[in-house]
């Protein structure tokens, strides 16, 4: 078991992975645009997936409760998902992950990105439960009952044997 400053560490050392594999730009797309000019496509998705990446490890350590839709009161799957995206992205999810899974695009496992949200099934029906994927086969995610929000590997055996897919959101949603 990690104590706080053992679990800080490596969730920085996770955030600094996951921004290395976001994605590498030319440097017009990095140059500062001039006032009045909107952003590209490329500076709003990286910093909107910094931004949902930020909020949602902020979350690690708060309490699951089923149908829990605050950090103050606790989250469930489909709660921490919704609130993360609410809260940095100002993109209002649907409240299941039966019915996230439905929103945006399918993405291929090979062709995760930090962001995406991925999908397991865990009660014995598929898209039970939703994470957001941080990159390195690495998710974050509120688990069960008497848990808390944490960052668990994808390739574990549980994990694996539960995946169902995963969907990418974007700002149109």
């Amino acid at each position: 078991m990690l104590n706080k400053k053992q679990l800080a560490a490596s969730l920085l050392a996770l955030f600094i992975g996951v921004l290395a594999n976001i994605g590498t730009a030319t440097a017009d797309e990095f140059r500062m645009e001039p006032r009045g000019e909107e952003p590209t496509f490329f500076k709003r998705y990286t910093s909107g997936v910094q931004d949902l990446i930020i909020k949602g490890l902020e979350f690690v350590g708060v309490r699951y409760v089923r149908g829990g839709n605050t950090p103050d009161s606790g989250l469930d799957c489909s709660g921490f998902v919704r609130y993360v995206f609410q809260d940095s992205l100002g993109l209002n999810l649907p409240r299941t992950a039966k019915e996230m899974s439905q929103v945006g695009e399918q993405v291929a496992s090979n062709d995760l990105k930090p962001g995406d949200l991925v999908f397991f099934n865990t009660m014995r029906r598929a898209f039970s439960h939703v994470g957001i994927y941080l990159g390195n086969n690495q998710f974050v995610h509120s688990p069960r009952p008497g848990g808390e929000v944490r960052v668990e590997d994808m390739r574990q055996s549980y994990w694996v044997a539960r995946y169902n897919g995963a969907r990418r959101v974007t700002e149109q949603q």
